[in-house]
């Protein structure tokens, strides 16, 4: 068996795909962290190794020379080529061998383009030939060596299973039959997990080694269980009913979802298609977030939640106080609520109520406070008209279960009614959810009196999803805490 499968003895029974495991945002290492890594890795070796065999060769210094120059212009040179080389376009579906052929190629087409630009500008005796031979051998060296070294992390991260790409088909007919074999014989990179098909009766128990798990209900289950990066539909097109109920009970998983093309497709161009194993997908939906932006907001979360932590215990301290002598019972409360991928967590909140009323019907998340509600204290109508008893959902975010910004969790009771009266409600368990959002800093906050005001505060969630950058994320956190804490229909 080779990198690219996964031995799977028996179709799981029932209980094995309902197990429930803990499922974050899946692993930060894919192809494309590891390609930009190459991209910046072969610059900064490029720079490194000019400045120095500048410094060792004994030249004149940097600043007194075209040599600087000579190391950018160069440095433009080799990103031109290796553009156009082809260095990073295939990710790592090439050899190693056949990376570093095309970025020596490149890395030397530029160096006679830069000797090319010296001699025609007559600057030979400011950028010695010396120190050009010196310098592209160097660096020749240097990427070879870097290339060794990431090939070497690639070869382990592959056996220990990352950087390949989970992929469950839907449909184990001709079409899905197909579509294993094609996928197995292109592309080493795919891991392929195995197929779901209500169908069951009507289709082989394994097709191409790979087996039939179970139906598309099976298929939700095993997404919390597994790491599932992409989903294909291999269904023919004609079964248009098939199709539809497929995607729309797909498409609450945050995962990529494709629909394979049909016979048809392989004679269509390849316009609003994207390839996997360089086969023609339609993309139907898209992971909400690159594995560089599920990088780039984890470390905002981790960095902004230490810091905000760190501020904010001395208030945070005062409110422990404030609640310890208002009323007996423990400062936090703990509440069951839906998060990532379904996954079901315990947020962390200040106690406003009294110790003996908590739990009436709030751990349904049913049991609604009311206006001046006697279950809850004074200083907790306080933090909650402040939104200052969710500070302690900062711990939720270092640990890994929440975002500062995002999608509300709900009560899990809330998640399973709303889930069949809205349509797209689970569409925003694709992302963690968050401490505040889109939805809180345009007014959607406090009760949910009707489902119209549920409908909007998904439709916001879906834009955040949609629009989601970094400088959204803080635009949302500057606007929560000038104009959001205030709530008085919070009670």
């Amino acid at each position: 068996m080779n990198d690219g499968e996964v031995e799977i003895r028996r179709p799981p029974a029932r209980e094995e795909l309902d197990r429930p495991v803990a499922v974050r945002g899946g692993d930060w290492l894919a192809p494309e962290i590891v390609v930009g890594v190459a991209r910046a890795g072969d610059a900064l070796l490029v720079l490194a190794s000019g400045a120095l065999v500048a410094a060792i060769g004994g030249f004149a210094p940097l600043g007194r020379s075209l040599l600087a120059w000579a190391m950018l212009t160069g440095l433009l040179f080799a990103l031109c080529f290796w553009q156009l080389f082809g260095a990073y376009d295939e990710g790592l579906r090439l050899s190693m061998r056949a990376r570093s052929v095309r970025v020596l190629s490149g890395w030397a087409t530029a160096l006679v383009a830069l000797v090319a630009l010296v001699r025609l500008t007559g600057s030979e005796e400011l950028v010695p030939g010396a120190w050009l031979l010196a310098w592209g051998a160097s660096a020749a060296t240097g990427l070879l060596v870097f290339r060794a070294i990431l090939g070497a992390l690639e070869r382990r991260w592959r056996r220990q299973g990352r950087l390949l790409r989970n992929v469950v088909v839907v449909g184990a007919g001709e079409l899905g039959q197909r579509f294993v074999r094609e996928v197995r014989r292109r592309d080493p990179s795919v891991r392929l997990i195995g197929l779901f098909d209500d169908r069951r009766d009507r289709v082989p128990q394994f097709v191409g080694g790979f087996p039939v798990l179970g139906t598309l209900d099976d298929l939700l289950l095993f997404a919390r269980r597994h790491r599932v990066d992409e989903i294909v539909i291999a269904l023919p097109w004609s079964a248009e009913g098939r199709i539809l109920e497929c995607l729309k009970k797909l498409r609450g998983l945050p995962c990529d979802v494709r629909l394979a093309s049909d016979l048809v497709g392989f004679h269509l161009p390849s316009r609003g298609l994207v390839e996997l194993a360089g086969l023609p997908m339609f993309t139907v939906f898209e992971r909400p977030l690159s594995p560089v932006a599920r990088l780039v907001k984890a470390i905002e979360d981790r960095l902004l939640a230490f810091l905000l932590l760190l501020i904010l215990a001395p208030l945070m301290g005062l409110i422990a106080l404030a609640i310890k002598a208002s009323s007996p019972g423990p400062v936090f409360y703990r509440q069951k609520r839906g998060g990532f991928n379904g996954e079901v967590f315990e947020v962390l909140k200040f106690r406003t109520m009294r110790a003996d009323a908590c739990d009436r019907g709030t751990e349904t998340g049913l049991g609604h406070t009311r206006p001046r509600d006697p279950r809850v204290t004074a200083i907790g109508r306080f933090l909650r008209r402040t939104s200052l008893d969710e500070l302690p959902q900062l711990f939720n975010v270092l640990k890994g279960d929440m975002s500062l910004v995002g999608p509300r969790p709900h009560a899990v009771a809330h998640d399973h009614r709303y889930a069949a009266l809205v349509d797209g409600y689970l569409a925003r368990h694709r992302v963690k959810p968050g401490i505040t959002g889109l939805a809180q800093i345009r007014g959607c906050r406090g009760e949910i009196r009707s489902l119209a005001d549920m409908q909007r505060r998904i439709e916001l969630d879906l834009e955040y999803i949609q629009r989601w950058s970094l400088r959204l994320d803080l635009e949302i956190l500057i606007r929560t805490v000038l104009h959001g804490l205030w709530d008085p229909r919070a009670y």
